[in-house]
């Protein structure tokens, strides 16, 4: 860890614990918030040349400036795909998928989550992200084929839960954040929160939407989801434990396939060899 990072992990754990002491309140919103956070600043990116060839989208969802992409093929009518970038992520990412989708006649969407890339605000939670998603589908698809990474895989699981997409041929999870309670609690030991204010955290969470942590589990939705599915995730990957979804490996899934690998961590997307399964897969929708 680097000394900045350092003193700035210093600087919210003695935060955290006096404002605790002042007000239990206060301090949850503000660990939460914290929690909601993307840790990087960055606005400014070097822009890839595909995207610069890209359709421009819009649109105002609430109170953010969504902003996106897209690309079409020469055929006028073309299956389209979703591609939805994880947390402290930005559709950027996934530039080499672009041109060979789009040569395998596939229409293709990106979007900045709110708080994220080109997209305004300052926090993301998986409802905002998952209702984005939704509000995507219904002005822009529908969808065929999505794939998603890390956070964007539970905001998308949690969008397929709420609304049956009907249209929707093809699912792929890259390292999907699949139990929040586990990110929940790697956060607050990351940063020392108290036990008390950690439950508060949970208290704040089921407020929400009337659910607790363990409620946002790509793990439970999965087992329920009959739209045939290409999980992939790495045994090294240090963000999204493997552990947390080993034991679905053996549950016998009818509609998932799984990708073990080892050493790709959770990036594994870049992978030469991952980023071909994942493209035959989608183009397994044509034949």
């Amino acid at each position: 860890m680097k000394l900045i990072q350092r003193i700035v992990l210093a600087y919210y754990r003695i935060k955290f614990k006096a404002l605790e002491r002042v007000s239990l309140a206060k301090a949850t919103k503000e660990v939460f918030e914290l929690f909601c956070t993307p840790y990087s600043k960055r606005r400014s990116y070097d822009i890839p040349s595909v995207f610069l060839k890209a359709n421009k989208l819009s649109f105002t969802f609430k109170n953010h400036d969504i902003n996106g992409f897209s690309w079409k093929p020469d055929n006028s009518i073309a299956p389209k795909v979703l591609i939805c970038h994880g947390f402290d992520s930005n559709s950027y990412r996934f530039e080499r998928y672009i041109e060979p989708l789009l040569k395998e006649g596939f229409e293709v969407f990106a979007f900045d989550a709110p708080g994220h890339g080109v997209s305004s605000g300052k926090t993301i939670t998986a409802l905002l992200y998952r209702d984005m998603i939704l509000k995507i589908n219904a002005d822009y698809g529908p969808f065929e084929a999505i794939m998603a990474h890390s956070f964007g895989g539970i905001a998308v699981a949690l969008a397929i839960e709420k609304v049956k997409m009907n249209d929707l041929k093809r699912l792929v999870l890259v390292a999907p954040a699949t139990e929040t309670t586990r990110s929940l609690n790697d956060f607050c030991r990351f940063l020392s929160i108290s036990d008390k204010l950690k439950e508060e955290m949970e208290k704040l969470i089921l407020q929400i939407e009337g659910h607790p942590s363990s409620w946002y589990s790509v793990a439970r939705i999965i087992q329920s989801v009959t739209i045939p599915t290409l999980w992939l995730h790495d045994k090294g990957d240090t963000i999204t434990p493997y552990k947390d979804m080993e034991f679905l490996t053996r549950l016998e899934l009818p509609n998932v396939d799984f990708v073990i690998t080892e050493g790709l961590g959770h990036s594994l997307y870049r992978d030469d060899t991952i980023a071909e399964k994942i493209l035959s897969f989608i183009a397994g929708i044509k034949s």
